[in-house]
């Protein structure tokens, strides 16, 4: 294992890294947790207790994996993604005991943009894209991808809103959305949220 200058990480005593694999300084690796070989964690990440990386896996810098969760081969987390507690990720659209899906074509990647927060116990069904700065509800099942900014909640997941970079759900005001925490205000053009300078 590549853990740069390893006196700027944590790893468990109880955690498992394969070898090899790379975490970034700064980084955290909790209680139980097992990263896979040929994983790829940034810097200043934090992955909670009994967190399971697949081989392959990329976690990008500065992204926060809570308790009990598993990301399996195929999926991608850019930077400051956050991973609510119990949330799932699949990576194969129809399993099977009997049948072997260990050839690539058969797993289906996910994109998880910069930004995006994902809620307690969600599922992530395998194959779509969340968008920077999207927000997935508690409990959640995502079956399509979500655009930058959106809020999407329900089974299956679809949009209720919109979201700010700082987390708040927006206020719509004509054509303009505005944060009344961070004062952000944002216009929307071709079903995408672009911010207003």
């Amino acid at each position: 294992m590549d853990t740069g200058k390893v006196e700027n990480i944590f790893i468990h005593p109880s955690a498992v890294v394969d070898s090899p694999s790379f975490i970034g300084d700064g980084s955290k690796v909790w209680h139980f947790c097992h990263v896979m070989q040929d994983v790829h964690i940034g810097k200043n990440s934090v992955l909670g207790h009994c967190v399971f990386v697949g081989q392959g896996v990329r976690v990008g810098d500065g992204c926060h994996i809570q308790n009990h969760v598993s990301i399996f081969t195929g999926v991608c987390l850019e930077d400051e993604v956050f991973v609510g507690p119990g949330a799932t990720f699949t990576n194969v659209l129809t399993p099977r005991t009997g049948v072997s899906r260990n050839n690539p074509h058969d797993r289906l990647s996910t994109i998880v943009r910069s930004g995006a927060s994902i809620g307690a116990n969600a599922t992530i069904v395998c194959g779509v894209e969340l968008g920077t700065w999207s927000l997935v509800a508690a409990g959640a099942v995502v079956t399509k991808d979500v655009p930058s900014h959106a809020l999407v909640s329900g089974v299956p997941a679809e949009q209720t809103g919109w979201v700010c970079r700082c987390g708040a759900v927006l206020c719509e005001k004509g054509d303009v959305f505005y944060c009344d925490e961070c004062e952000k205000k944002y216009h929307l053009e071709e079903g995408h949220l672009e911010i207003l300078r």
